[in-house]
């Protein structure tokens, strides 16, 4: 076994390989940039390494500046992780040249399935089933045209060398293909060093469902059951789980034998996965096809780590190490459900707007393992850290497990209710809201699922009747500890205030009567006339977080000051309340609500990010839908297009400068 290992990657992705190592008394070394310094997986590993910069160009995607800091240190292997470096051939190799152990699978194998092309067609010649397409080299997007009327629309225009949802267009027409062979190509170029796009038969009511291989040097090659990654925004996955509700036992057994053929056919070892497209509309679970195979960790693997009780980091570790696996095909059983859900720094309630900027506050649930359920956290972040714009956006991986599915779910609802994040933008909101979702919990679901139950983006998730009378209630009382906190100052001065008892609380736009009466250990609230509920629970002015037992019902509720009132956030949705005693109650109907500023003649940056292309010029007149310019944030290419018919009056910026959200792009007449 190594005593000493190198990860060659950052975040939560890093941290988890430190975690496993040091479980296995294996010493860790981390690498980091600049914009990294600071971060918790230099601060866990035993020892670290400066690599460069925070451009992941002039830091982590330097392979000799990765293999100078294993022959400094002394580390034996290095741990790719997801990303950067993971499914590089020439990485692979550069290290088995150097006499260190790479902790995946072999370099020829990576090679083979790293080209879409290619391994569609190692696939063909393993018996593995393929989605009708075109695997040769297109040339113009005349060429494109073409051959995407040939295979009938709608067709996928993908990236040769892409992965993690980039290089990927989908194309309704002949219009659709023309509009997006070239983008397609740009960011296959910019993002992996390789223009080349191939065109494949879309699959409608698709389903993504990947099969999680592991293999050992020894020729053992098993399958641990498959992953639903079908709730995805554009091709990027948002919710994982396993196993799948869609998947049989007939299903999977076809599924994993056909995964394991193309991983013998290649020579494979090590963990890796074979990402599959499923037809939704056919029960007989036969319309399976291969997309790709990622030959490394995949970032939902904790899931099938948490239905199949193996630690796959471990089992690369072992593998790399030369041991045989100490488990057969017959013995991978799974055991309850698993699901993940993605935690980004992007703004839902803004499209979806990439956020970066200063951790202020970062408080994840705590984390649980028993016999009923479990919650767990994979970060790599930190309370007063910043998200990056040179980096992935993830803030956390948080993972569930209940006996069922239903279970796990519910449980990722009070997990997500938890989460505390404050400094940036993030998706707790809508990760919550999907959690909730009835076509969810139903399992009937696409990869459209988002674009097609969230046509006009995000706005909070529906809250019940329930729901909003708890909140009134629990407002109420936040405003009833609130006043005696205020007494405890006032009474020696002017006697003792009582708190009031009779409330009008505004929730959003409904008003709610309410009163309040304590007594020791809770309250008693009546809400609108109804019987009086009991409230358990506590909460001082200060508190961030409000867990409350209402009338038997568990509510853990986020709370903020909002001007005059409070903004509580919970069960996927921000509720802003006003608390007034009821006989000044008519006084808040007269409040005066600031009208917005008139934004329609600006075209603004969505996101911080950098201005690749200015398709107008001052005097242009365009149309509504009309492409003016292009960004690139986060690594993914933004088409920005006029919102309606005009004349440019100016463009404040220019190709190739960088520029902040909200910042102007382009003045209109």
């Amino acid at each position: 076994m190594f005593s000493k290992i190198l990860i060659a990657n950052r975040g939560e992705i890093a941290c988890r390989v430190i975690r496993t190592a040091k479980r296995m008394g294996i010493k860790t070394v981390a690498v980091y940039s600049d914009a990294d310094a600071r971060a918790p997986h230099v601060r866990m590993a035993d020892e670290s390494v400066r690599l460069g910069p925070a451009p992941a160009s002039e830091s982590y995607l330097r392979a000799e500046l990765i293999i100078d800091a294993c022959k400094a240190t002394g580390a034996e292997a290095v741990h790719p992780g997801y990303g950067f470096l993971s499914e590089r051939e020439s990485f692979a190799r550069a290290l088995e040249e150097a006499g260190i152990a790479f902790i995946g699978p072999p370099p020829n194998a990576i090679a083979a399935m790293g080209d879409k092309i290619e391994s569609k067609k190692l696939a063909q010649a393993a018996g593995v089933n393929v989605v009708p397409g075109f695997l040769g080299d297109i040339a113009t997007t005349d060429d494109a045209v073409r051959i995407a009327g040939e295979i009938g629309y709608p067709v996928m225009m993908k990236a040769s060398a892409g992965g993690g949802g980039k290089g990927m267009r989908l194309a309704w027409s002949e219009q659709d293909v023309r509009d997006g062979f070239e983008a397609t190509k740009r960011e296959g170029l910019a993002s992996f060093g390789d223009d080349r796009v191939f065109i494949e038969k879309f699959i409608e009511q698709p389903r993504h469902i990947e099969i999680q291989l592991l293999g050992d040097k020894h020729g053992s090659i098993l399958y641990l059951g498959e992953r639903e990654c079908s709730i995805q925004r554009r091709h990027q996955k948002v919710v994982e789980e396993a196993p799948s509700p869609f998947v049989t036992p007939e299903m999977r057994t076809a599924m994993g034998e056909q995964a394991v053929a193309l991983a013998r056919a290649v020579g494979y070892f090590s963990a890796g996965t074979v990402e599959l497209i499923v037809s939704g509309a056919d029960r007989t679970g036969q319309s399976f096809y291969f997309l790709e195979m990622n030959t490394r960790l995949q970032v939902e693997h904790p899931v099938t780590e948490e239905v199949t009780g193996l630690d796959l980091v471990e089992q690369m570790i072992r593998v790399a190490a030369g041991e045989k696996l100490a488990f057969t095909q017959e013995d991978v059983t799974l055991n309850g459900w698993a699901v993940e859900t993605r935690v980004y720094a992007e703004d839902p309630y803004r499209g979806f707007l990439p956020s970066t900027g200063r951790l202020v506050r970062y408080s994840p649930p705590a984390q649980e393992r028993s016999g009923d359920s479990v919650i767990r956290v994979d970060d790599g972040v930190f309370e007063g850290g910043e998200v990056s714009m040179f980096y992935d956006p993830m803030i956390a991986k948080l993972v569930t497990w209940g006996s069922t599915r239903n279970a796990a779910i519910d449980t990722q609802i009070e997990a997500l209710d938890a989460f505390e994040i404050e400094g940036i933008g993030h998706n707790v909101d809508f990760l919550s809201a999907l959690m909730q979702h009835p076509r969810f919990r139903s399992g009937e679901i696409t990869t459209g699922f988002i674009a097609e139950e969230y046509p006009d983006g995000f706005e909070g998730s529906p809250a019940d009747a329930e729901l909003i009378a708890d909140l009134a209630a629990l407002a109420a009382m936040i405003a009833t500890r609130q006043e005696e906190c205020a007494a405890l100052i006032t009474d020696q001065l002017n006697g003792p205030v009582p708190p009031s008892r009779e409330h009008v609380v505004k929730v959003g736009k409904s008003d709610h009567r309410v009163t309040i009466d304590g007594y020791d250990g809770g309250m008693l609230v009546s809400v609108d006339g109804s019987e009086p509920a009991e409230i358990v629970g506590s909460w001082s002015p200060g508190q961030r977080l409000l867990t409350a037992n209402v009338c038997g019902r568990v509510r853990t509720v986020r709370v903020a000051r909002d001007g005059r009132g409070w903004r509580l956030i919970t069960r996927g949705a921000s509720h802003k309340v006003q608390v007034l005693p009821a006989h000044v109650a008519e006084l808040s109907r007269h409040m005066i609500e600031k009208v917005p500023p008139d934004l329609s003649r600006l075209l603004l940056a969505p996101m911080p990010g950098l201005v690749t292309r200015m398709d107008v010029q001052v005097g242009d007149k365009v149309e509504a839908g009309q492409p003016v310019a292009v960004m690139e944030a986060m690594k993914m290419e933004n088409i920005l297009r006029a919102t309606k018919a005009a004349t440019v009056k100016a463009t404040p910026v220019g190709a190739g400068e960088s520029v902040a959200v909200d910042q102007i792009i382009v003045e209109f007449e």
